[in-house]
């Protein structure tokens, strides 16, 4: 994993000892992303709009609802999404991108969340707090999938 200095993103570099097919289906399909990431209803087509469902975050005025849509889909290698609080027209519109990348027998993910405003202390506040939850909880969640799919 990476640290980062950069205001404006986070980014996560882990390794996976799992096929890039693998970890695909983990990033793609609804039913295996709800359960390392959030309930969706995301569809693997570039233009989908969808929804991702968590707790709400008072101290960051985060409703719980994220709405997302499909921005690249680059098979096996590369899944952007935009990202934003569907409660708040006026929030932080960020991306992610999951880069997958083969490496020896197992794969690289690549995670970049970008967009968050340096100078806006509640997007900064919701940065520090993603940051943590993509390296801790999102990673375990995920590695943990990886082990029981075929």
């Amino acid at each position: 994993m990476t640290t980062n200095d950069d205001l404006t993103k986070i980014e996560v570099d882990q390794y996976f000892p799992h096929p890039p097919t693998k970890l695909w289906r983990a990033l793609t399909e609804p039913e295996l992303m709800a359960q390392w990431l959030m309930p969706n209803d995301f569809q693997p087509a570039v233009g989908h709009k969808f929804t991702f469902h968590s707790r709400p975050v008072a101290k960051t005025r985060f409703s719980g609802r994220i709405a997302c849509q499909v921005l690249e889909l680059l098979p096996q290698k590369r899944l952007r999404i935009s990202w934003g609080d569907a409660d708040d027209s006026d929030g932080a519109k960020t991306t992610v991108t999951w880069t997958i990348q083969p490496e020896g027998k197992g794969t690289r993910l690549f995670i970049e969340h970008a967009g968050f405003d340096p100078d806006d202390p509640t997007q900064q506040l919701a940065r520090k707090i993603m940051n943590g939850g993509w390296r801790s909880h999102v990673l375990r969640q995920l590695s943990e999938l990886l082990q029981y799919l075929p």
